[in-house]
């Protein structure tokens, strides 16, 4: 039975969310925590999914050893891939899949390990491989047939949000291009947020991740409106529904947490109140833009990140070649906001005074630009596309990769076209 509005405008948005434990010690709660969510089956086997760097850190095995207490069966998984691969992806599904089956899935880390845990998840639970569910047109965009078992991430950084959402994000390696698989069933069952995980996360990744935040927060409250198209029917609802009251809320408050505390937490980083302002507004935003969704910054990330030929961030572990996925977002975002400000003046102008209250006076369509390049100086992020390896002639390329990114695109609150991209590309190649 069609629903009764359906010729009508689009009047309906849809909101989700993981249950959430929040504060310092939460971690130390994940035993009872997940085998409530396995109705305290003794022995329920558990796959915890992390990276080599988190389990030097103790904190993998710490939770696991927790499960065990809880009476559960734990084993660690430490080969995670920073900036996940479809290779590094399908090593995890290997693994798992030999091993299974599992009861549930902990990932303990970044977004590489939560976003990993996504898909060894799925392609535990569902069959085919890795490209049947990436997005179209890079892959087939299959939905799953099958429930998950549960996933519980605990994030050791503040950024991704892939805590809060329902996207995995990859490199296709011999497409040179970032995508994702998105759908519902890959939102975690619960988020465990614990501010005194992320101490460890060294100033480079703070700032890089702080960006992915910010960004975030941005993309979503600056997103085309829930109500913009035709009244769409049920099953073509998609998870990324366009700004909304409910997600505009976090995205507000994300963006005023971020305001007094993203400084301090790149340049003091034992500052246990700035970590957990952070680990706050990397929870809010995840709530608001895995809802509302995000739109031309992050689409423009994808090549940027995929196509990296020799630039080595400061203190990211990889040997490889990387631009980190926040920083990466950050590039364009200050010309990519320059550009959507006739869709919502206002918007952009709120935004921008969240950021710098003292900024309030001046309502020019370079504000917000101008707030962003100022704190990207501030926290020591590379001053544009050039400062990264890319030159005028990488544009093309890099437009080709943008356009491929239509799920996120079509966020955007104005039409974009292949001469907008390739505008904002060439205006971000030198910020200052």
């Amino acid at each position: 039975m069609e629903p009764t509005a359906a010729a009508g405008t689009e009047s309906v948005f849809t909101y989700g969310a993981p249950a959430l434990k929040f504060g310092v010690g939460a971690a130390e709660e994940i035993g009872y925590d997940v085998a409530q969510l396995l109705g305290e089956r003794a022995g329920a086997r558990v796959l915890v999914v992390t990276d080599p760097g988190v389990r030097a850190a103790g904190h993998a095995d710490a939770v696991a050893e927790r499960l065990v207490a809880a009476g559960l069966d734990a084993t660690v998984f430490d080969g995670v891939h920073v900036e996940p691969t479809d290779r590094s992806l399908e090593e995890a599904v290997a693994f798992a899949r030999d091993g299974g089956p599992w009861d549930a899935v902990v990932a303990v880390g970044g977004g590489s390990a939560i976003d990993t845990a996504k898909a060894v998840d799925l392609l535990t639970t569902n069959d085919g491989d890795l490209m049947d569910y990436v997005n179209a047109p890079v892959g087939r965009a299959r939905a799953p047939r099958n429930p998950l078992v549960p996933l519980v991430a605990v994030p050791t950084t503040t950024g991704t949000g892939s805590e809060s959402t329902t996207i995995c994000v990859l490199d296709v390696l011999d497409q040179h291009v970032k995508t994702g698989i998105s759908h519902p069933r890959l939102r975690p069952t619960m988020a465990v947020v614990d501010p005194r995980l992320t101490l460890s996360q060294p100033a480079g990744v703070t700032a890089a991740a702080g960006m992915d935040i910010l960004c975030h927060a941005l993309e979503s409250y600056t997103a085309r409106p829930f109500t913009a198209g035709a009244r769409k029917r049920p099953e073509d609802r998609v998870p990324y529904c366009g700004a909304n009251p409910i997600a505009d809320m976090w995205s507000e408050r994300a963006l005023a947490v971020l305001a007094g505390a993203f400084r301090t937490a790149v340049r003091h980083g034992d500052d246990l109140e700035a970590r957990e302002q952070m680990a706050l507004a990397a929870t809010f935003a995840g709530m608001g833009f895995g809802n509302a969704g995000v739109h031309i910054p992050h689409a423009n990330a994808y090549p940027i990140a995929g196509r990296v030929r020799g630039f080595h961030p400061t203190d990211y572990p990889s040997d490889e070649p990387m631009v980190p996925h926040g920083m990466a977002v950050a590039l364009t975002a200050p010309e990519a906001f320059r550009f959507t400000f006739e869709s919502s003046p206002e918007r952009h102008l709120h935004a921008a005074r969240l950021l710098a209250p003292a900024s309030a006076y001046d309502a020019s369509p370079g504000l917000l630009p101008q707030v962003l390049v100022d704190l990207m100086r501030d926290i020591d992020l590379p001053a544009g596309l050039g400062a990264v390896g890319y030159a005028e002639s990488d544009v093309g390329d890099l437009v080709e990769g943008t356009m491929k990114q239509q799920r996120l695109l079509a966020t955007a609150p104005r039409e974009v076209t292949e001469d907008d991209i390739a505008g904002i590309l060439r205006a971000s190649m030198e910020l200052w």
